[in-house]
C-alpha cells in the first residue's frame, strides 16, 4: 500500500475561553453558538483549506501546497478571525446574552501522510503532532492571536504583509501574531 505523503501547511483555528463557555451555558444554547461560529469559519475558508477534522471548538484545516504563500494565510486569517467576531456580535444581539469566546491560530508547515478510514480522512505525522503541541504554548493570557511555526515561516514567500500589532518571537517555534488592538 502506497502512502499518500506530501507537503502542506496545516491551519488550526481554536476557540480561547471554550472550557469556561461550556461549563457556563445552557447545552442547546451552546451547541448552537458553537456550530454557527465553526460554520462561519468553514463558509469564510470557502475551498482554500481541506477540512480534515472538527473536534469540539478546534478546526484541523490542511492545504497541499509546495510554495506556501504568507501573504495569503495572512489575509485568510484576518478574513477568519473578522467574520468569528461579526458572528459572535450577532449572537450576542440575537440570544441576549454575553458570548465570551476569541479565536487563536496554529500556522504550521511539513510533510504528512492521509489515509481513510471508511469516509473518513485522516492525517498523520510529525507534523500534526507538532501543530497539535503549538496549541499548548502557555499563552493563555492572550486570549486572540495568530501563531507561525519557524518551518511555514521558512518555506513560504511574501512574508511582507503586516498584522499591524504586537508580534512575539518565540524562538524555535515561530512568530505570533496579537489581535487584541484590531477593531
Amino acid at each position: 500500500m502506497k502512502a499518500n505523503i506530501q507537503e502542506g501547511i496545516i491551519l488550526i483555528p481554536d476557540f480561547s475561553g471554550f472550557t469556561e463557555f461550556v461549563f457556563n451555558t445552557k447545552l442547546y444554547t451552546g451547541e448552537y453558538i458553537v456550530r454557527q461560529l465553526l460554520s462561519t469559519l468553514i463558509d469564510v475558508n470557502g475551498k482554500y483549506f481541506e477540512i480534515s477534522e472538527i473536534e469540539g471548538d478546534a478546526i484541523l484545516f490542511y492545504r497541499y501546497d509546495r510554495n506556501p504563500s504568507y501573504q495569503n494565510i495572512s489575509k485568510m486569517l484576518l478574513k477568519m478571525r473578522n467574520a468569528f467576531n461579526k458572528k459572535i456580535e450577532q449572537l450576542s444581539k440575537s440570544l441576549s446574552i454575553t458570548i465570551d469566546l476569541s479565536l487563536k491560530f496554529i500556522v504550521h508547515y511539513g510533510t504528512f501522510s492521509q489515509y481513510k478510514i471508511g469516509n473518513f480522512k485522516k492525517l498523520y505525522g510529525k507534523t500534526i503532532v507538532e501543530a497539535h503541541q503549538l496549541l499548548k504554548n502557555g499563552l493563555a493570557e492572550h486570549p486572540s492571536y495568530a501563531l507561525f511555526s519557524n518551518s511555514f515561516l521558512e518555506n513560504s514567500e511574501n512574508r511582507k504583509v503586516s498584522f499591524e500589532q504586537d508580534q512575539y518571537h518565540m524562538g524555535e517555534v515561530g512568530v505570533i501574531h496579537y489581535f487584541e488592538n484590531i477593531n
